[in-house]
């Protein structure tokens, strides 16, 4: 099935959660947000929300820094 992800047309397992989206792009649930239809999605949802054709998501690295 399709899905966009970070604007890109992805083609990804029907039946994927967005756990197992996170697991196959490399992506540790800690370390990102997850941004899915338009909606934050928390970490603790990640493996109860299951994806369907046409979703829209999008996933930032948390990235740490400063001085």
């Amino acid at each position: 099935m399709q899905i966009r992800l970070n604007g890109e047309v992805r083609e990804v397992n029907e039946g994927w959660s967005v756990q197992e989206l996170l697991e196959n792009l490399g992506f540790h649930a800690r370390t990102v947000v997850v941004e899915l239809n338009r909606s934050i999605v928390r970490s603790s949802q990640f493996n109860h929300i299951e994806l369907k054709s046409g979703d829209e998501i999008e996933v930032v690295r948390i990235v740490g820094g400063g001085s």
